[in-house]
Parts: C-alpha cells; structure tokens; sequence
C-alpha cells in the first residue's frame, strides 16, 4: 500500500500510570478505506491507544501523524474537530439534560441566536442526526435518564456520527447493545470504509472481529504482538497472540447434564415490576443450579434481575428466600440473606470508579470485616488482598483506584465485592461483558466451582452461546414474560432459543 494511503501513524507510543506501563513504544498505521481490529486481553492496551488517538489523554512518549500533520489533540473535542470521533467503552452521556442537548454538548453556540438558545433547532438537528444513523424511535426533546443503556449508547454513536469523522473509533461499543444497534454499528463502519476512511474497531469478541474487519492488530501487555491481514485470520492463532499461550481445556462447561439439587432457595411469584417490563413471572432457583434468563432488547430480563435482588420496584408478586422464608423487598435484605447481585451497568451501579480497590471491596463486606462496629487496617487488608490474589486483579496496589483499571479489571472487583462476602445466592447481570477470552474463561470456571459448591445462580445474558454453554435451565422472555423454557442435555441450540424469542 502506498504512503498516500496512510490516514494516521503512531510512532513510539508510551503511556505510564505510576508504576504500570499502560503502552509501550508501541507503532501503528492507520489506512484509508480499512477497518482495523484492536484486540488483546484486559490490560493489553487497547483503550489506551484509542484514547491517545482520540484525545482523551496524552501520551508520555511518541509521535502521532494524522493526514500527514503532526498530531497531538489537546482533548477529545479537539480530536472530534479534527475529524477522529470515539464510541467510548462505558457510559458517555450526560445524566439530567435531553437528547439533544447530550448530541451538541459543547456546541449550544450553533444554534444561539441574539444571546438565546433555539431548541426548537437543536431538536430538529438532533432528530436529522438519530435518522442519519438509522434511530427513528428516539425524541431528541426526551431526557436521557428515561432511556436504557443500550438506546443511551445510540445517542453517543449519532453525537460522533454528526460530525463527520475520518476515522471512527469503535473502544467496546457493541457489548452494550442489541442486535439492532449493534447492525446501526456495523453498517456504520461499513459506509466508513466504502467512502475512504477509517475505523479502529476494539471488541473481545473474536467472531464480530473476524466478521468485521480487514485486519488485525494484538496487543499483549502494553506492547504490539502482530498485525494480521484478513487472509491470516485464524481463531487459535489469534488466541495465542493475545494470551502469549495456547488456550487449553474446555471453555465452557464440559458436561451436558442438567444437574441440581431439589432444594429451593429462591422463589418468584407473580412478579411485575413499577416500569411494567415485566409481567407476572414465576420461577424458582435450586441449590447447585445454574438458571439462565436470555431474550431481545427491551424484553424485561435485566429488570426482573434488579427485582429479584429487591432493587427494582414491584407492584405485585413477591420473591422469596426460601430456607429462611424471608421476602426481599430491597439489597440490605436480599445481601443479609447472603445473596449478590453483578449488574450489567459497570460503572453506574456496581462500582465507584473514584473510590479504591479496596474501598469498592470493603464496601459491600463492612458486616463481614468489623468487630464491634469497627473495622481494622489488618482485616481490612486480608479481606481485600485475599481478593486481588484469588481474582488475579492486574493492579498497582489495592489503593489504586477503580477507573484507572481495565474492563476486564473492573469486573474482577466487582465479582469480588460479593467472593468475599462468600455470597451463596449470585444474581449476574452480563458477567462477561466487555472482558477477555482470558477473564471469561477464568469466570465460566468460578460459576463451575461455585455451582459445585451448592450456590445458587441466575445468570443474565445477551450471549447466546454463553447461556447455552453454563446453564442447566434456560428462560426465554419476550415482551415481559417467560415464553419458553429448555433445559441442558435435551433440544439446547440456538434455534430452539431463538425460536422463543422472536
């Protein structure tokens, strides 16, 4: 390819966070009309590159050139300005304005007028740039609080689109949305290599990437490994690159046997939840059981799982703990009772990013670690380290704080908050979203210690394959109600599932 065709080079990237090296004199060209893979394990790097590129942060060392200039945006409006939009991984919307006010957020002066803001203008703009990306179901005048994470998503993807980038990066995007957005994100990336630009496309998802992309680019531990072409795309080869070893044994679980014990220890009835998302549910959960709850966007299942740990408001039916027969009516209760809930929504609602590892930690296990109301630096100190070295949490010390960890990082903390806690009832919301093959691995394995060990779970996903690959029972809702269910060792493929779905 010739040099003309260059959009972006990096030269000797280096980024440092007090003693982790985040990057590492890593090199990267960018070509026009390419969409280029960034993948690695959790830490790797990838974020990081992509929020250099952007202007998120600077760089301690290196050099960017961008259509032949030197490049080095100051901010990620800046970068935006200069034609490089970025999807960012976890939430990027603004919570108490309007849509509209979210898409032109820094840029209220395009529609003043004699010292006054149109909003009428900034409406119809935002509404032309949620049609441009395909969204026709989504007022600009509506507040963003009133929308899911997934439509939340959307909003920042038609922002990024207005503007017109030359390159487009994409930092773990589809992992927050349905099928549809997730088709809006493809197509996008699609009519961005068709017009001769670019998209940086990160995803742990090896098959999306494969699908998607015309080359590769691994990253393992802050350096470049490889950057492969489309014709040198190989699943187990990849793996390798990213983990610097073969991935052996099995992935998911090795058996295909519904097993678990006659023991109830949770029992729903007739649940409907305040927002009307779900509707009349019913089911129970046995001791030793892994219970899957699967379906399309919007169909109540992330809802029934915030209802079921007492954090969703219900207007009739009940949940109940069984061996105790106590009814849990809010977290306190449903913790007391030994239960842990993993939501699906990270940084919102399971973690406090500017708090410590081991303040995150200590945070659900106060009762656990404290003698007489108090809590001493010795135990405080055991109950978290226990955790950082069982989850192998990738970490300065246990005082860093959260935000400055990997996704995959971020997830170890919060299955710990509930490890240490030795919680025997687990709620998980999207366990695995936006983790590694490596994590994930690691995670299917602790589901398959502690189904073993008798705990009871209710796993929640948007993966198909993860839910028929751990559970023994599967639910299928639709539209707020139980449509279906299969069991593991009978009719367990994913046609039977989306059969029930749709």
């Amino acid at each position: 390819m010739e040099k003309k065709d260059i959009l972006l080079e990096a030269k000797g990237i280096r980024k440092v966070y007090g003693p982790t090296v985040a990057l590492d004199d890593v090199d990267m060209t960018v070509y026009r009309g390419e969409i280029r893979g960034l993948i690695g394990e959790n830490g790797s790097g990838k974020s990081t590159i992509s929020s250099i590129i952007s202007g998120m942060q600077q760089p301690n060392k290196g050099e960017m050139t961008y259509k032949g200039q030197p490049h080095r945006p100051e901010t990620m409006i800046k970068g935006l300005e200069l034609g490089i939009g970025m999807i960012v991984q976890e939430m990027g919307t603004i919570s108490g304005i309007t849509v509209a006010q979210n898409i032109f957020l820094g840029k209220e002066k395009d529609f003043s007028k004699y010292g006054f803001i149109s909003k009428k203008a900034m409406n119809d703009a935002a509404r032309e740039a949620l049609e441009q990306i395909g969204v026709t179901d989504i007022g600009p005048q509506m507040y963003i609080d009133a929308l899911d994470m997934q439509d939340r998503k959307l909003i920042e993807v038609a922002k990024v689109m207005y503007n017109n980038p030359e390159i487009l990066i994409v930092d773990e995007t589809t992992t927050a949305l349905s099928q549809k957005g997730r088709t809006i994100v493809y197509d996008l990336m699609q009519k961005m290599k068709d017009a001769g630009n670019a998209v940086l496309f990160v995803s742990h998802d090896l098959e999306e990437v494969m699908e998607h992309c015309d080359s590769l680019t691994v990253l393992r531990d802050g350096h470049l490994i490889d950057t492969l072409s489309k014709s040198e795309f190989e699943e187990e080869r990849i793996k390798q690159l990213m983990v610097g070893r073969e991935m052996s044994g099995h992935y998911y679980r090795g058996d295909n046997v519904c097993s678990y014990e006659d023991e109830i220890i949770l029992k729903v009835e007739n649940l409907t939840t305040g927002h009307g998302l779900t509707e009349n549910i019913n089911f129970e959960l046995h001791k030793g059981e892994i219970l899957g709850i699967g379906g399309l966007s919007h169909c109540g299942m992330h809802e029934l799982g915030r209802a079921v740990f007492g954090a969703e408001k219900t207007v009739t039916g009940k949940v109940t703990y069984v061996p105790d027969n106590k009814e849990i009516n809010d977290p306190l209760t449903a913790m007391n009772l030994d239960m842990g809930y993993v939501s699906k929504n990270r940084d919102l609602e399971a973690l406090v990013l500017t708090a410590s590892i081991k303040d995150n930690i200590v945070g659900a296990g106060f009762d656990k670690v404290s003698k007489h109301g108090f809590i001493t630096p010795w135990s405080e100190k055991k109950y978290v380290q226990s955790q950082v070295d069982q989850m192998s949490i990738k970490c300065a010390d246990m005082d860093q704080q959260v935000k400055f960890l990997s996704g995959g990082n971020k997830q170890k903390v919060v299955f710990s908050k509930w490890l240490a806690r030795d919680a025997k009832t687990l709620i998980l919301d999207c366990p695995t979203r936006g983790i590694d093959i490596g994590v994930k691995s690691a995670m299917y394995t602790l589901m398959e210690e502690m189904k073993a060990e008798g705990k009871a779970i209710l796993m929640i996903s948007e993966e198909l394959t993860e839910l028929l690959g751990m559970c023994d029972r599967l639910m299928v809702m639709k539209d707020g109600q139980i449509k279906g269910e299969l069991k593991r060792g009978e009719i367990f493929d994913e046609n039977a599932v989306i059969e029930k779905m749709i």
